[in-house]
């Protein structure tokens, strides 16, 4: 028996129909398959004959889109955008739920822009499986010369905030822009449909409440951040990312859109929209607070959205007895810690420092994924789904009644964050006096920083400092800070900088993200006893860069310089003869796998950097202007060679990517897999730090393990997964010992140098931190933990018996290398070193202990 399709609109000329837009799922529509097979459809050009975007181009007069550079900043609204629909997929998740898969979505949108002149449509970007991202703006028609007006406002509004404090315009005209992000999380589906709803509501609407609303506000709705996963189900994306921990890497296309849309469109109010919690949870959150927000704006906003979010959610009408359905819950209010806003990789956090002065998680509370979306019956999922839809819709609306009725305060707070910033001033710390309104404000609920008033990224501080500070400089732009290169050499805060160092004035109005990214963090350890996530992040120190932090310049910053869009090229190849690439950055990785991806012979020096031959000069050439490395003349000849690694591994998403992005072949293996069968003539090291047991092999797969490992197949392990693997192996002695399983941050390290930790920074990323004890004969300890108090910033304790702290960990081996009894290389590491994608200064660390392992 067939599986029945999804109720689709048509979009060809003449078919549309209001009504119609929006029409459930048939109630017999059967779950698709356990997996999601549809292969992501390729990039094309939209509009093309034959089509019904060609069609609806005809109809409309406009010209679809192909994935754009950037968001558009000219023209005026509506801006159409003919959407091509992806072939219908039968097996999208979302049709057990009764809700809109997402083939039907690009039918729908362009429906929705045929009915009203008030909904736009364009392409933010593309998922990592390919899949178009669609961000919708509501509002009312604008002329080009309006749409101009509204950008210069919206720049004076961050450029020149006194002056635009002062600006009739402003007051009278600037549109409040409002975003709502949806579907971030894939299988917490119903943003989604609720945003359909409303766009279409606001579409139709005659009342003159809605009028005035699109008069002064502009709407924007990313209709689903994370296609990939609505129709596969998963809370990841295809490259197995959680989008909502990826804002402060942006390791990810979809993470990378919601930050252009942040930097292009400048909201002052922002909803993300998740599931699932019983009741409905609204934030603002519990302590810690995010230390570089304007706390007093951020939070007097958002208390006050949230009651207005609540009241919509109650006027609903659901009960525990009726629905199942418990009241809603605000975090601040409700409950005293563990639902926190200090780490700025969440979506709604990451907005606050973008301009946002409300921004909001809201939970639904009807739980319909994982293990209740494969037990429940149909029905019950569906009438699950179908309340969260309607409270997502309730608090989306409940949103833009606030923001109306509050336009002037909320852009007038907007433009104070950002004065405030230029103008250097200090925060002012929440109280029920400074924050009028909100109650419960206690002292628990202060974090506040003193910025410096500047960073300074020197120049020509080693080749690993200049790819990485390329790298650093590149982000920080792309978030939309400021940074200046100078244009000669200059004395600050008693220090000399050669001509072309990168400053970042901090009096400026992103001086909130920039701190985020630079400064090396807080240990709140003492503040709270437990967190929701990561608690330490400090891309100054992590990512390989030198950063210097100028606390005071006295008579101010007086340097030549010009603002830049990008970093400058670091590639380079010089002198003559052989060349050195020093394996410190991944970048570097990159290049060498792709000299070696090529045949190209390369030898290993005793530092553990390659000695690229003479004759590879012209591909050496490509890659330093690829990759922003550098090549230098030696006349070290090296003592073994460097071969192509191959890596069976047995890691998670982060790693996995962060492997390629470092040029590894990389072979995915589980406890499974090699119970399956696997090929290790294949694989030259193996990789272990998830899902995969020694233990739990079956006699087969352990033979053949075993057969690898006594050829001298190496090993390289991270964790306690990893650790274990080594224990039951019987590979290196070492004892790993266990700090508290919910520590994480940025600590200090000691490194060894040599192969593999020659170049790392003083500085790792730890999440359930390991160190290892009891080492046998040959041993090397490669890196250890600083003395003292090791942790930076974080939040490490020591376990409930006192045992598992930093001070227990102080001095203690991080990394530990060694030749196995079975006759291979192995590396044991403690730390986080490719945690997320994130911590890319101490990527090499773990590239270059694959290649020694390989050996």
């Amino acid at each position: 028996m067939g599986i029945p399709r999804p109720v689709l609109l048509t979009t060809a000329a003449g078919a549309v129909a209001g009504a119609l837009l929006l029409a459930p799922l048939p109630a017999t529509a059967a779950p698709g398959p356990a997996r999601d097979t549809q292969r992501p459809h390729p990039v094309r050009e939209s509009g093309g004959p034959g089509t019904t975007a060609a069609a609806l181009q005809k109809a409309t007069g406009t010209v679809g889109t192909s994935v754009p550079p950037a968001l558009r900043k000219d023209g005026g609204y509506p801006r159409r955008t003919v959407l091509d629909a992806p072939p219908e997929n039968p097996a999208d998740k979302s049709i057990k739920l009764g809700l809109a898969p997402y083939h039907s979505l690009a039918p729908r949108l362009n429906a929705l822009q045929k009915l009203s002149d008030r909904v736009s449509v364009e392409v933010a970007g593309r998922s990592a499986a390919g899949h178009e991202l669609y961000l919708v703006t509501v509002t009312a028609p604008e002329s080009s010369r309006e749409s101009r007006e509204q950008e210069r406002m919206r720049e004076l509004i961050e450029d020149s905030p006194a002056a635009a404090a002062k600006d009739r315009r402003i007051k009278s005209s600037y549109k409040t822009p409002v975003f709502i992000n949806n579907n971030i999380h894939g299988n917490e589906w119903e943003g989604t449909d609720a945003a359909l709803k409303l766009i279409e509501e606001l579409a139709k609407a005659k009342d003159g409440r809605t009028a005035g609303l699109l008069a002064k506000n502009r709407i924007y709705l990313n209709v689903t951040a994370n296609p990939d996963g609505r129709i596969a189900g998963t809370r990841a994306n295809s490259n197995g990312f959680d989008l909502n921990r990826d804002f402060i890497t942006a390791s990810q296309p979809e993470s990378q859109a919601i930050r252009r849309i942040a930097v292009d469109k400048q909201p002052a109010v922002m909803l993300d929209l998740h599931g699932y919690v019983n009741g409905t949870l609204i934030e603002p959150t519990t302590p810690p607070h995010g230390e570089n927000y304007e706390y007093d704006l951020f939070l007097k906003n958002s208390y006050a959205n949230a009651l207005g979010m609540e009241k919509a959610v109650n006027d609903l009408g659901y009960t525990p007895g009726k629905d199942g359905v418990q009241p809603p819950v605000i975090p601040f209010r409700d409950q005293q810690e563990g639902w926190d806003d200090w780490p700025p990789i969440f979506t709604p956090q990451y907005m606050a420092f973008q301009g946002a002065v409300a921004s909001h998680t809201v939970e639904f509370p009807m739980r319909v994924n994982n293990n209740d979306y494969n037990n429940l019956p149909v029905e019950e999922l569906r009438r699950r789904s179908a309340i969260n839809t309607d409270i997502a819709g309730a608090v989306m609306r409940a949103t833009l009644d606030y923001t109306l009725d509050h336009r002037t305060s909320v852009i007038a707070d907007q433009i104070e964050t950002f004065r405030r910033g230029v103008a250097g001033e200090a925060q002012r710390p929440v109280s029920e006096e400074t924050v009028p309104g909100v109650p419960g404000i206690g002292p628990e609920d202060v974090y506040t920083t003193s910025f410096p008033r500047a960073y300074v990224i020197p120049a020509g501080d080693g080749q690993r400092s200049a790819t990485a500070a390329a790298r650093l400089v590149d982000h920080l732009v792309a978030n939309d800070v400021r940074v200046e290169r100078a244009l000669t050499g200059f004395r600050l805060a008693g220090r000399s900088y050669p001509a072309g160092s990168y400053v970042v004035d901090m009096r400026q109005a992103k001086r909130g993200i920039a701190n985020v990214i630079l400064d090396e963090g807080r240990d709140i350890s003492a503040d709270v006893s437990t967190m929701y996530d990561i608690s330490g992040w400090s891309l100054g120190l992590l990512w390989g860069a030198s950063v210097d932090k100028v606390q005071r310049a006295d008579g101010g910053l007086h340097i030549p310089a010009r603002p830049v869009q990008a970093a400058s090229p670091t590639g380079a190849v010089t002198g003559q003869g052989d060349l050195r690439l020093r394996l410190d950055d991944p970048k570097e990785l990159a290049a060498l796998n792709s000299l070696l991806t090529q045949g190209v012979k390369v030898r290993r020096a005793a530092d553990g950097s390659a000695i690229v031959p003479a004759s590879a000069r012209r591909q050496a050439v490509v890659l330093a202007d690829r990759y922003g490395v550098a090549f230098t003349a030696t006349k070290e000849k090296g003592s073994g060679t460097v071969a192509r690694t191959r890596v069976a591994a047995a890691v998670t998403p982060g790693e996995q990517f962060a492997l390629r992005e470092m040029g590894f072949e990389v072979l995915p293996v589980s406890t499974a897999t090699l119970n399956g069968g696997f090929d290790w003539s294949k694989a030259d090291v193996l990789y272990v730090s998830s899902g995969l047991q020694y233990g739990a092999l079956n006699p087969a797969a352990r033979s053949a393990l075993d057969g690898f490992l006594s050829a001298g197949g190496g090993v390289v392990t991270l964790g306690s997964t990893g650790a274990a693997f080594n224990t039951a192996a019987g590979l290196l002695t070492a004892k790993a010992v266990a700090g508290n399983g919910d520590a994480n941050g940025v600590v200090r390290v000691t490194n060894a140098g040599g192969p593999i930790t020659g170049g790392a920074p003083a500085h790792t990323f730890v999440y359930s931190p390991l160190w290892f004890t009891g080492l046998g004969d040959g041993v090397r300890v490669e890196q250890s933990y600083g003395t003292g108090s090791p942790l930076v910033s974080g939040h490490w304790r020591a376990k409930e018996d006192g045992t598992g702290g930093p001070s227990d960990a102080a001095g203690r081996a991080s990394v530990v290398s060694g030749t196995s009894a079975k006759g291979g290389s192995v590396v044991l590491f403690g730390t986080e070193a490719l945690f997320r994608d994130h911590p890319k200064g101490l990527f090499s660390q773990v590239g270059r202990a694959l290649l020694g392992a390989a050996g």
